[in-house]
């Protein structure tokens, strides 16, 4: 049976994948006037925020070395990055990986209550893991928006 939750998370994943795969990696790091971040960034963020919501709270084993939330955690902006940052290839394979682990280990467990319920920085109270991984649907679709536009504006 299908895990509708998790479907979702896969075509939202492969959706943001496809779409920054052929992007050139000099355009990737190019933070557009006016804004803070770029697109590497952008995908580094989404990481790091799934890291946290599908295994940190929920109690799995995550993957946040602190190079990368020195690099991509909120408040973070390139504009400061002073050390070598990982090749979109790198991020990219995160992204992948992060998948196939959240799929793998998550799937019969969305209806399961976390430990202590988390709120969002939006004020959303997170419960089960289910609502982690609906909240990293919404989160992930802003930042695809924010990547979608970033590229649009470099494409002027």
């Amino acid at each position: 049976m299908r895990n509708s939750l998790l479907y979702q998370f896969n075509f939202v994943r492969e959706n943001t994948l496809n779409y920054v795969r052929e992007i050139d990696d000099h355009w990737m790091e190019v933070v557009p006037r006016g804004l803070n971040n770029n697109i590497k960034w952008n995908l580094g963020h989404i990481y790091l925020i799934s890291e946290k919501l599908a295994f940190q709270l929920t109690g799995e084993v995550g993957n946040s070395p602190k190079e990368l939330q020195e690099l991509f955690n909120s408040g973070t902006s390139p504009k400061e990055w002073k050390k070598e940052i990982p090749k979109k290839q790198e991020v990219l394979q995160l992204l992948r990986e992060q998948l196939v682990r959240v799929e793998s280990l998550l799937i019969d467990r969305t209806e399961d209550k976390l430990e202590k319920p988390y709120t969002t920085s939006t004020g959303l109270e997170l419960v089960t893991i289910g609502d982690c991984i609906s909240f990293c649907l919404y989160h992930e679709g802003m930042h695809f928006s924010t990547i979608k536009n970033i590229n649009q504006i470099l494409q002027k």
